[in-house]
């Protein structure tokens, strides 16, 4: 198996696709996830890569955010989508950073990742709150890997 594959149970993996849909439930905001070893490239860059190609700049809001993780690297990113990034402080995902690379530092990888997209959905569900209306899942909750 693969070190993607490995760093997952898939007890885990439900319990980040559960905190993804609790994230989304109070804003029409979309949070993915993808893994991959490595990255042989910057990992900023790399998330604008993977961004795209899953599609997540599709979005009617552009409101999609991704939480890439590359783990033999030992490094991450949380990308907001223009519509985020239009209307939110430059420092916005600072604190959703901290608490993640805290957990990931003490080796609480999954904790972090559920911490994070929580904190994730709470600071979307400010700027783009969930609207009975109009809401609808526009993207998967699964974690992608590469």
């Amino acid at each position: 198996m693969s070190e993607v594959e490995d760093f997952l149970t898939a007890h885990q993996e439900q319990e980040i696709i559960t905190a993804i849909r609790t994230a989304e439930r109070n804003t029409s905001g979309e949070i993915r996830v993808h893994l991959e070893t490595h990255t042989d490239i910057d990992a900023f860059e790399r998330t604008l890569e993977v961004f795209h190609l899953l599609k997540m700049d599709n979005t009617k809001l552009r409101n999609s955010v991704l939480i890439y993780v590359a783990v033999h690297d030992k490094t991450f990113v949380i990308y907001g989508d223009e519509g985020i990034h239009n209307v939110v402080p430059t420092n916005f995902w600072d604190s959703t950073r901290d608490v993640m690379r805290n957990h990931f530092q003490q080796g609480n990888f999954t904790q972090g990742m559920i911490e994070g997209i929580l904190q994730a959905g709470l600071e979307l569900q400010k700027h783009f709150p969930w609207d009975v209306d109009t809401h609808e899942d526009e993207l998967p909750n699964e974690i992608s890997k590469g």
